[in-house]
């Protein structure tokens, strides 16, 4: 096979192949072995129909567009090999030369493939490079701040007689009208004031309210049939309630943790701060360092890989080709891409590969996210071929943290940072298990070398639910309420928060769409 490759833009090339009658003999074997099983001819058993009375039958012609189509893929995929070409996206085949299809077998099959690719991208060198982050001191209010959380948890509600105000929670009557069409209604809802998750203007109507009252205001609705309409919606608090926290002694803290005293909690608690603005550092690192390589590189992003990207993000909202939310999300989807891009380079720069263990692992994790078993997960992650994806971005994250390694990370004050403990080391990666260092297979093994895809499109910033989906607003943090002869204890602990690793994480915003679709897929 000859393969020969043409650019013709900075993200576009042309790749031409030719393939040999020989090296398409197997293929075309197989053409008239499986044609051989499909067709009756008189006298011959199936499957058992000599090539000479096939093509009599059926035709060379046919024979030969049945290897064609079977062989052209693997052939492609063997040039994109051999030409060290990145695609992105899916080629445009248009097959120019085929065999003979009278006379003598022979000639050879030639085929052209314009695909999208990843530009030749130049990274500036790690090493010499110093990013500064904030400094990890913990102070009195962050223990306050983590003290106050943890009595939010073991809080109740209580009924007040005043107007709402913000951070109250409030049981709402609230109906949606466009014109004198009611388009929907529902009663009962709880809603925390300031949370922000059902309508705009919901929060300044409610504030200054007392149980009873009745306001109305417009709102844009952001969902449903009547997406980007506005409607005339009426909404009126049945209740008004706020937040009792219980006080912090040694009552509380024998409640709240294993400790005896409130000194012991909230010394645990500035142990908690401590590993948190430590955690924050590796965040700030990672995105620092992401930031000093977009702005020392130009990258051209393929513009048919953006609206392939729009297609599919439009496709996942339930759109036609060629909404106006399609042009909401074009930048952050551009922005996206060519973030992947840009990782995608450091990988291939620092020869990093994704274990079997750091797959099954992220796996795992994302099938517990979904409260699915993890088999039931991999097999749909497998089915809906999002394994290499997953993978791609697994090995971008790990880059970044490879990368944090050879630059110098010190605080505001000018003291050397350890992440160490966020990104790993050399050290503990040379240590890993024998035999896993670079590999790239999949649990299956069964994954084919296509180069990983192109990431989902970018959920679009979140906006307020429309008054269709009212009935889910309620905060998931929201406190027992009180009853009206004695205060609700709470039996359970409060559950210890996870721990983050920030910098070789792999749930970002396009892998998080990945991972939904898959739980979606599996639950149907």
């Amino acid at each position: 096979m000859k393969s020969a490759v043409e650019n013709l833009e900075p993200t576009r090339v042309k790749l031409t192949v030719e393939v040999s009658y020989d090296e398409l003999k197997p293929s075309l074997d197989h053409a008239y072995s499986h044609i051989a099983e499909q067709v009756n001819v008189p006298g011959f058993r199936k499957g058992k129909v000599p090539p000479r009375v096939l093509e009599q039958r059926v035709g060379r012609a046919a024979v030969i567009e049945h290897a064609v189509n079977d062989a052209v893929p693997g052939f492609y995929n063997q040039a994109v090999a051999e030409t060290e070409v990145r695609p992105m996206g899916q080629p445009s085949i248009n097959v120019t030369e085929i065999p003979a299809v009278t006379g003598t077998p022979g000639g050879q099959l030639v085929f052209e493939a314009e695909v999208d690719v990843r530009p030749e991208i130049t990274l500036p060198a790690l090493d010499g490079l110093e990013i500064t982050v904030d400094e990890a001191a913990v102070a009195d209010d962050d223990v306050t701040a983590k003290l106050d959380e943890l009595r939010e948890r073991f809080g109740t509600l209580v009924g007040v007689d005043r107007p709402a105000q913000d951070g109250d929670f409030v049981v709402i009557d609230l109906s949606a009208k466009i014109g004198d069409e009611e388009i929907d209604s529902v009663s009962g809802v709880s809603y925390q004031i300031g949370a922000g998750n059902m309508l705009d203007g919901l929060d300044e109507a409610l504030t200054g309210l007392t149980a009873g009252e009745t306001t109305t205001f417009t709102a844009s609705l952001a969902g449903g049939e009547h997406a980007g309409e506005e409607a005339e919606v009426t909404v009126t608090p049945t209740a008004v309630k706020e937040r009792e926290l219980p006080e912090a002694d040694d009552e509380f803290a024998q409640l709240a943790s294993e400790f005896d005293t409130i000194d012991e909690l909230l010394e645990d608690l500035r142990g908690q701060a401590a590993k948190d603005k430590a955690s924050d550092q590796a965040v700030q690192a990672r995105d620092l360092l992401l930031e000093r390589l977009r702005g020392d590189v130009e990258i051209p992003v393929p513009s048919g890989v953006v609206e392939a990207e729009i297609g599919r993000h439009l496709e996942a909202e339930g759109k036609e080709a060629g909404d106006p939310h399609g042009e909401e999300v074009r930048e952050e989807i551009t922005d996206l891409l060519r973030d992947q891009m840009l990782l995608d380079t450091l990988v291939d720069q620092l020869s990093v590969g994704v274990t079997q263990n750091e797959l099954l692992e992220f796996l795992v994790s994302s099938a517990q996210q979904y409260g699915m078993e993890p088999n039931q997960f991999i097999q749909a992650a497998s089915q809906t071929g999002q394994i290499q994806a997953f993978m791609g971005e697994i090995a971008r994250n790990k880059a970044l943290a490879v990368a944090l390694r050879q630059v110098s990370v010190k605080d505001s004050e000018g003291n050397e940072v350890d992440l160490s403990e966020y990104i790993g080391s050399d050290e503990l990666d040379a240590a890993g298990p024998e035999g896993e260092a670079g590999s790239t297979e999949s649990p299956e093994s069964a994954e084919s070398a296509e180069s990983p895809e192109s990431p989902e499109s970018a959920e679009s910033p979140e906006s307020p639910e429309s008054a269709e989906s009212a009935e889910s607003a309620a905060s998931p943090e929201e406190p027992a309420e009180a009853t009206t002869d004695e205060q609700a204890e709470v039996a359970e602990e409060p559950k210890p928060k996870a721990e983050k690793k920030p910098a070789k994480k792999a749930a970002k915003k396009s892998t998080a769409k990945k991972t939904e679709k898959v739980a979606e897929e599996a639950g149907e």
